[in-house]
């Protein structure tokens, strides 16, 4: 694969995933690819992702080497009423703070959960010190913002309720363009040197090859994604690329 780097000049982010289930292969992380996209529709460059365990340590450690480094963190997972859930408390010991029951919160759970609201569930309300609440439409408990930190839900959908309220704290960027290109009958080695000399020609642009159907039967090739955040130029690339490889005899249309 080649894949150059884009024009980075705007905001960037890191994703933190907590939880033992993930790395024990018990349940699967889809959150990432969620604040993937969910950044790249708000010109926001994803540069990083890591999953540590349900780990004081660990989290302190990742939290501060990712928020040090980019514009935006995003942790899920680890905030919910059980003894593992240890986000809050690691959090707070990264940005050297207490950690209290925030008034709001405290009131949004006691409404959300009345006379079964237990010692068990009142650990959601603990909200490091000068941390802002980020909101929960799906279950009430809410996550939270602390400095370029945001700290939200590890299931799925909660998650994915809490960027919406998450979204209009950003600072967005210019969005990034792609064009993708199917290449059939032949292998990634075969369009290699056409795709070095495009990336080569364009350094402003990303130029990656994804090929499909190895070791399996039937159709066989690559798909080349040309990106960056000049539409014009994206498209210009895709149609030098185009007439090139033809021009080899090599069958390409756009995807």
């Amino acid at each position: 694969m080649t894949d150059a780097d884009t024009d980075r000049s705007g905001p960037t982010a890191a994703v933190l995933v907590i939880g033992d289930e993930i790395l024990s292969g018990r349940t699967q992380d889809t959150n990432t690819n969620t604040i993937a996209r969910f950044l790249a529709a708000l010109g926001i460059d994803l540069m990083e992702a890591r999953v540590v365990s349900d780990d004081h340590g660990r989290i302190v450690e990742a939290l501060d080497a990712l928020r040090s480094r980019w514009d935006y963190v995003f942790t899920t997972g680890g905030i919910g009423p059980t003894h593992d859930d240890i986000t809050a408390d690691a959090v707070a010991a990264a940005f050297g703070v207490a950690l209290h029951e925030h008034p709001d919160a405290l009131a949004i759970l006691s409404r959300r959960y009345g006379d079964k609201f237990n010692a068990a569930r009142r650990r959601m309300a603990r909200i490091p010190e000068g941390g802002v609440l980020i909101a929960n439409p799906v279950t009430d408990a809410p996550g939270f913002q602390i400095g370029n930190v945001f700290v939200m839900a590890g299931v799925p959908k909660i998650m994915q309720a809490m960027l919406e309220d998450v979204a209009p704290r950003l600072r967005t960027g210019a969005i990034v363009h792609a064009q993708t290109l199917k290449v059939s009958g032949v292998g990634e080695g075969a369009v290699a040197d056409v795709l070095r000399a495009a990336a080569n020609q364009r350094r402003d642009l990303s130029f990656g090859s994804y090929p499909f159907g190895h070791g399996s039967v039937g159709e066989i090739g690559t798909q080349l994604v040309i990106r960056g955040r000049n539409a014009d130029q994206v498209d210009a690339a895709a149609h030098d690329l185009i007439a090139e490889l033809r021009n080899l005899g090599i069958d390409v249309a756009a995807a």
